[in-house]
C-alpha cells in the first residue's frame, strides 16, 4: 500500500505557498489553491489529494461554492474548520464582486460587464435575466434582476426591462443572463429578445449598449462570455 505524499515531504519548489510567492497565484491549480485553504490534509491523503477529491465530487468550482457546510464535510478529510475555510473563502469572493458595484465603476465593454457580474452569475443554476442601468458616463446605477427561467428559457418582456430604466432615469442599459450550460453561445430566441429590446429602447430613447451571456471558459474557449454587440448582432 501506498502512502501520499505529504506536502511538507515535498521539494520546496513544488510546495503550493512556495510556488504562490514565487510564481503568483495564477500559475496554481484549482486543488493546489484549494489545498492552501485547506492547510492539511489527513492520514494517506495530503491537502492537495483532499482538495482533488472535493473537485471530483462537486465537480466545478461552481458546485463547490454553492456547496452547504453539511456537504463540504461529508468529503473524507474535510472537518468543520476545513469546511468553514472553504465557505468563508467563496463568501469573500462573491462579496467582492458586490463591492465594485457599490463604487459605481466604468462599465464600458463587455469585459468589465462580465467581471461585475461573475460569481454571482456563476451560482444560479437556471437562466436569469438582469439589466445593468448606466449613467450618462456608461457608469453603474444599479443591477437591476428582470426575471428568472428554466434551465433552458427565460421570458423577458420589454415593459419589465425598460420601467426601472426609466425610474432611475438611465441614459442606457446593458442585458445580462447566463447560461447555465456553460456555453454562452446565443439562441436564437436570445438573438430576437436582443433585437426586440433595441427597437423599444429606440422608441424610450434609452441605447441598449449590448447584451452580455455568461457562461464558464474551457480549454478551447478562452472567455467566458459573449457580447452579442461584438458579434454583430447590433447592426443588422
Amino acid at each position: 500500500m501506498t502512502t501520499a505524499l505529504r506536502i511538507k515531504d515535498m521539494p520546496d519548489q513544488e510546495r503550493p505557498r512556495e510556488r504562490l510567492v514565487e510564481r503568483g497565484a495564477d500559475a496554481l491549480q484549482d486543488a493546489e489553491l484549494i489545498a492552501i485553504l485547506l492547510r492539511t490534509g489527513m492520514k494517506g491523503l495530503s491537502a492537495i489529494d483532499v482538495a482533488a477529491q472535493l473537485l471530483r465530487k462537486f465537480g466545478t468550482l461552481d458546485n463547490l461554492a454553492r456547496a452547504s457546510l453539511d456537504d463540504l464535510r461529508q468529503t473524507k478529510g474535510v472537518g468543520r474548520d476545513k469546511a468553514i475555510a472553504l465557505k468563508s473563502a467563496f463568501t469573500l469572493a462573491r462579496r467582492m464582486a458586490e463591492s465594485l458595484r457599490r463604487e459605481a465603476p466604468l462599465l464600458d465593454t463587455p469585459e468589465r460587464i462580465t467581471d461585475l457580474l461573475r460569481e454571482e452569475n456563476r451560482l444560479y443554476d437556471v437562466e436569469k435575466f438582469q439589466v445593468v442601468l448606466l449613467n450618462t458616463r456608461r457608469k453603474l446605477i444599479r443591477v437591476e434582476p428582470i426575471s428568472d427561467g428554466t434551465l433552458d428559457t427565460l421570458l423577458v418582456h420589454a415593459r419589465e426591462v425598460f420601467r426601472p430604466a426609466i425610474a432611475a432615469n438611465a441614459a442606457a442599459i446593458v442585458l445580462v443572463h447566463n447560461h447555465p450550460s456553460g456555453d454562452p453561445t446565443p439562441s436564437e430566441s436570445d438573438i430576437k429578445v436582443t433585437r426586440d429590446l433595441i427597437r423599444a429602447g429606440q422608441l424610450l430613447k434609452i441605447e441598449v449598449l449590448d447584451h452580455v451571456i455568461i457562461g464558464r471558459a474551457t480549454q478551447e474557449r478562452a472567455k467566458d462570455y459573449v457580447s452579442l454587440r461584438e458579434l454583430g448582432y447590433f447592426y443588422s
